[in-house]
Parts: C-alpha cells; sequence; structure tokens
C-alpha cells in the first residue's frame, strides 16, 4: 500500500492539522483517508503524527509492505536513519512510528514534491480549518473533540436459516414473520431516539437487512440507501452449513478459520477482508454525515467491526462478541479521531 501523509501548523507553533490517504499500490484507488486537528504544535509535530496516523491505518487495513511518500524532507530523511532526530518532542513520534512500521514486512519513505501530495495536503488544510474554528462540543473526560458522528447499528431481524443457526452470508432470504416483528419493534425504536428528526438509512442490499431497514425508514419519514461495504461476509461453501456441518465437511480449515482473520472459507471471504471494507463505509459515513445521526442496518461481521473500530480492539472481539438479532449499538466516531461505543446488544425493544 501506499501512505500519503502531509501536516502543517500556521504560525509554526499555531494551529496545526495532519492529513492522509492510504492507496491500492496496484491501482492507485484510495483505501482510507485520516484528518485530524492538533490544536497548537509546530509544522513537524504535526508531520510526525500525520505519518503514525497513516502507519496505523495502513495496519488496519492489513497491508504488508508500505510506500511512505512525504513532502518532509525532515521526517523522511530522519526515518530513513540517514539524519538524528535531535528534537525533543519529534523523538517519542519517531519511536511511535519505528514501532508500527516493525510490524510491516516493508516501509520506504520517499520525499516527493509538495505538489505530488496534494490529496494529504488538502486534508491537512481542512484539519487546520477546524482549529481555527471553536469545537462544538466541549472536551468529554476521553479528551475527544468536536461533534461526533453518531451510527445507530441495527441487526436484521430472523430468517429461516438464523432459526436452524446456519452460516447466512450472501444468501438473499427474507425475513421470518417474527423477523418481520422484529424489525417494526426495532423502528419504533429507533423513532423515539430520533424525537422527529428525519435520519438517514444506510443498509447492506440483502433482502433481510433491506425489509429491516424499510421499516426503520417508514418509522422515520426517511428512505433506505444501500451499501455493498455492509453485505455480510461471504462463507463461500459453507453457506447454508451449521458450525458443525461446516467442521466436519473442512476440520482443518474450519479449525484455522476460527483462529485466524486472514483465513477466507472454501470460495469465501476472510474476517480480515470483510473489516477493511467496513472500514472504508465508516470513513465514508463520517465524511458524509459528519456530526450526524446515521441508522445503519446489516450483519453481524460488519456490525462487529464497527464496534472494533470504536473500541479500537483486536481481532478476538470477533469471536467474543454476541450480537442478538434485531439487536441495537451505538458507536460514535469523533472528528479528532476519538471514538466512543455508547451501547451493544441491546433488545429491550424485542421484549
Amino acid at each position: 500500500m501506499i501512505v500519503e501523509a502531509d501536516g502543517g501548523s500556521r504560525g509554526n507553533p499555531g494551529p496545526a492539522g495532519y492529513g492522509v490517504v492510504v492507496k491500492d499500490a496496484a491501482t492507485g484507488a484510495v483505501l482510507a483517508e485520516r484528518k485530524q486537528g492538533l490544536g497548537v504544535t509546530t509544522n513537524n509535530v504535526a508531520e510526525y503524527t500525520g505519518l503514525v496516523a497513516g502507519l496505523t491505518a495502513a495496519a488496519e487495513l492489513g497491508a504488508s509492505t508500505v510506500d511512505v511518500r512525504m513532502d518532509s524532507k525532515l521526517v523522511v530523511e530522519q526515518m530513513s536513519g540517514r539524519w538524528k532526530i535531535k528534537h525533543a518532542a519529534l523523538q517519542p513520534l519517531a519511536a511511535e512510528a519505528r514501532e508500527l512500521a516493525a510490524r510491516f514486512e516493508r516501509v520506504r519513505y520517499e520525499w516527493i514534491p509538495r505538489a505530488q501530495n496534494a490529496h494529504a495536503d488538502r486534508l491537512a488544510n481542512e484539519a487546520m480549518d477546524t482549529q481555527a474554528e471553536p469545537a462544538t462540543t466541549p472536551a468529554r473526560w476521553t479528551g475527544a473533540q468536536g461533534k461526533p458522528t453518531r451510527l445507530l447499528l441495527l441487526r436484521h431481524g430472523q430468517t429461516e436459516l438464523s432459526v436452524e443457526r446456519r452460516y447466512s452470508g450472501r444468501g438473499d432470504i427474507p425475513l421470518t414473520e417474527l423477523g418481520r416483528q422484529q424489525a417494526e419493534a426495532a423502528a419504533k425504536r429507533v423513532a423515539a431516539m430520533a424525537d422527529g428528526e428525519t435520519l438517514p438509512v444506510v443498509a447492506s442490499p440483502l433482502s433481510r437487512a433491506k425489509q429491516t431497514a424499510q421499516a426503520v425508514a417508514d418509522a422515520l419519514g426517511s428512505r433506505v440507501e444501500t451499501h455493498q461495504g455492509l453485505l455480510e461476509t461471504d462463507f463461500g461453501e459453507w453457506e447454508g452449513l451449521t458450525f458443525r456441518e461446516a467442521a466436519e465437511r473442512d476440520p482443518e480449515l474450519h479449525a484455522r478459520w476460527l483462529g485466524d482473520i486472514s483465513v477466507p472459507p472454501p470460495g469465501g471471504e476472510s474476517f480480515e477482508r470483510v473489516h477493511s471494507r467496513v472500514l472504508a463505509v465508516r470513513d465514508e459515513l463520517t465524511r458524509e454525515h459528519a456530526g450526524g445521526t446515521v441508522v445503519v442496518v446489516s450483519h453481524v461481521t460488519p456490525i462487529k467491526s464497527l464496534l472494533r473500530l470504536g473500541l479500537d480492539a483486536g481481532p478476538s472481539l470477533l469471536f467474543r462478541l454476541h450480537l442478538d438479532l434485531a439487536s441495537l449499538s451505538i458507536v460514535e466516531f469523533y472528528p479528532d479521531g476519538n471514538a466512543s461505543v455508547r451501547l451493544v446488544n441491546d433488545t429491550c425493544h424485542l421484549t
């Protein structure tokens, strides 16, 4: 992957921020964007903080090798080991960057002219712009600044496969009668929380999610938009099998799959891949609905992935967190990179 990072300070020191864009090395497609205001600090601190954020984003996306491109000669030369790091404020940031870099097979640093770093530069300037304005929400005990984007995460209602506890990924099956009742109950809960506000509703394109989302949209007076990134895991040849049937069919592979998120089912999709596409969805939603509330109707794995991002947790969360049908969870993502999980697996509306 390619990480392009930039940082700046208006006054040096002054209102500062960084911007980061992560791209696919083969296609140039944008995989993630990051930006954050840093209060009052120096250009060099902002540049190094951007580097740390870029390496972190690449790690979250599962990169094995990274090409870092920056227009900061100082950072590139120091991280390449050709210049010494004498400034005390930069040493801990450089150490953090080195620790992150050590997790990849290879990290290469390249200086590029500012004109070739325009994307990251734009994001950095947007972040610096926020520092010239008062935060719309006071700092919480977590230190988070700004107004968060709140995601109401709703799992779809019951289907025939969920009744039989079978792997249900890309198979497009509808809700049962009970599932429709669960969707209606969840819709009333969300509408009460919205308190008359018309919230956007974004859902997986599979029928069970769309049906649940439509009930919510009807209660809100909204409409449903679908997003491919919210699809459930593709279970491949295990689709429709029970846990036991899949384990008996492919015992060694099934055991590896349970302990390694990079392992896909036969003909299917790994949890690592799901996490990467959900990360892109998170970035898109927080960018397009910054400071607002969005209802996200999806499946177990995408919702767990969003909660994992909110908790900054490891992959074991996928195997240790339970989500009931039609359950509601809430996560907030702040513009400064912080997050807060407010609710997990709430089903009080179903009782």
